[in-house]
């Protein structure tokens, strides 16, 4: 699937602003971005739902929107709220939509690898956790080659976000192209082959999740709000550098070996610091994102 130059308003509000990039066959794409950024009108774009103003989606060549019914049998759709019957039961529901396919999935593991076979609610009447994994099975239950997730565990508890996870792995190692959308990082980092990151309709990062962390090491610990950082920097080696994440969270990167420990150690002697929580790790996708799209919160 192919995005090329999407550009979309809703009257004086610019949601994409000539948005381009490409989604790989047989691989999972975590589509990121805060609130507001564009991803539901891109998807919805992507699934022939909405027009863009100007711009082009070509998906195995074809257009959505044009050559929708060539592509519907191809295509599954989990929507973030609706698209299923307030009245629904999910056992029912799911053999009627897999009366429409020739090829379905089995609805009977799939409604125990999801853990709806003991859920015999109407729709209206399930959980948050329940809905989200039926919507999750009535998406891929057809065996379609390319699938559109919106956040397809939120509301779910641990452990069945881990079944919800082994089935989009499932789906990847059938040949399955995966979109999905996502405000967890660690469903993102999981699950994801490529990542794309949007933010005021444009593109602004995409690469494995290995490629957008670059691989640095952090060392993070917490301390009193506002210290003056410039002479800890002066003591660091060359390649790493310290920020202020936020108050009293602070974060050492780069390369962290002894010698960032020991400078780090000598500066809190020096400087009556006591920190606290002092730990390192891997950069994760969710230091990424914060750094390429900020920290303040959106409506």
């Amino acid at each position: 699937m192919v995005l090329d130059d999407l550009r979309l308003s809703y009257g004086d509000t610019r949601a994409l602003d000539g948005l381009s990039f490409e989604v790989p066959a047989g691989a999972i794409t975590a589509l990121l971005g805060p609130n507001g950024a564009g991803k539901t009108s891109t998807v919805e774009i992507c699934e022939g739902y909405r027009r863009p103003d100007s711009g082009s989606v070509r998906v195995w060549g074809l257009d959505p929107q044009r050559d929708g019914a060539a592509l519907r049998a191809r295509i599954g759709v989990m929507l973030q709220d609706g698209g299923i019957y307030a009245s629904a039961r999910p056992v029912p529901m799911l053999r009627h939509l897999a009366s429409f396919y020739a090829e379905p999935l089995d609805v009977d593991d799939l409604v125990a690898r999801l853990g709806l076979d003991s859920v015999t609610a109407s729709y209206r009447r399930m959980s948050g956790g329940e809905k989200q994994r039926l919507a999750l099975a009535c998406a891929v239950v057809g065996r379609p080659d390319l699938v559109f997730l919106d956040e397809p565990s939120a509301g779910m508890d641990p452990q069945t976000r881990l079944a919800a996870w082994d089935l989009v792995e499932q789906l990847r190692r059938d040949g399955v192209t995966v979109v999905l959308t996502t405000h967890l990082m660690d469903e993102a980092e999981r699950l994801a082959d490529r990542v794309v990151i949007i933010d005021h309709g444009r593109l602004v990062a995409t690469g494995t999740p290995t490629e957008l962390t670059g691989g640095s090491d952090v060392l993070a610990f917490c301390a009193e709000p506002g210290l003056a950082l410039d002479s800890l920097r002066s003591l660091l080696p060359p390649g790493a550098g310290v920020l202020e994440a936020s108050a009293g969270a602070y974060r050492v990167e780069g390369v962290v070996g002894p010698a960032v420990l020991s400078a780090v150690g000598d500066w809190c002697s020096a400087h009556d610091v006591v920190p606290r929580d002092m730990r390192t790790g891997r950069r994760s996708l969710e230091d990424v994102f914060l750094e390429l799209t900020g920290r303040e919160l959106r409506a």
